[in-house]
């Protein structure tokens, strides 16, 4: 949509979010004092609107908020519905998150669309560092890819989202671009059929037995 007030319009319809609907309607009302000079709220919807954050080898990486170049529920959904359409159905996927603000709704949230796409998600319980995460994607046979919700060393108003293999390393060319091109096929996330249970992922523990027996 190249009308960024239509297609915040549009967002909003869909957005599962109440506290980016309620940013979004800010800057579209003039209610944000920060933003009560129109023309600065044309240019805070065109930076959110006028692009989407690119899903690369790194996976995706941005500032929180509304729209598609920010990081929020709807970037997410979009994002596990595109790596849910390259993955066999039924095969199963770990999700990770860190501490970071929104990590732990955005791993629901992969696990809702990947259950909701046939396959079995299996959400740790607690936040962990990548490497455990890594680590599981490889232990079991069965696994074809693994989800970490991280954005590493960036700002707290930052957050991302990863993507591993079965071989436990982050995905590489063409994979990135073949689930980017997915997410751009994604219509509304809330036409996605979404599923409402999944495991608990009980490995952390397993890890670090795992990593003592290291020499």
């Amino acid at each position: 949509m190249s009308d960024p007030h239509r297609a915040a319009e549009h967002w909003l319809a869909q957005d599962p979010d109440p506290e980016t609907r309620a940013e979004l309607r800010a800057i579209l009302e003039g209610g944000d004092r920060a933003l009560a000079d129109r023309a600065l709220a044309d240019r805070a919807l065109a930076d959110r609107f006028g692009a989407r954050l690119q899903f690369g080898t790194a996976g995706l990486r941005g500032e929180l908020g509304a729209g598609p170049n920010r990081m929020n529920r709807v970037t997410v959904m979009r994002a596990a519905a595109g790596l849910a359409a390259r993955l066999p159905p039924g095969g199963r996927v770990i999700v990770g998150f860190d501490a970071r603000h929104r990590s732990r709704q955005f791993a629901d949230d992969t696990a809702a669309v990947l259950a909701g796409a046939g396959l079995r998600p299996e959400v740790f319980a607690d936040p962990v560092p990548t490497p455990v995460l890594a680590h599981f994607t490889r232990a079991h046979d069965d696994v074809v890819a693994g989800v970490m919700v991280t954005a590493s060393h960036n700002p707290p108003r930052d957050n991302g989202y990863k993507v591993y293999w079965s071989d436990g390393a982050q995905i590489i060319p063409p994979t990135d671009t073949q689930i980017s091109t997915a997410i751009d096929t994604i219509g509304r996330v809330d036409h996605l059929p979404l599923g409402t249970d999944w495991p608990v992922h009980q490995g952390a523990g397993r890890y670090l037995d795992a990593v003592s027996t290291l020499h």
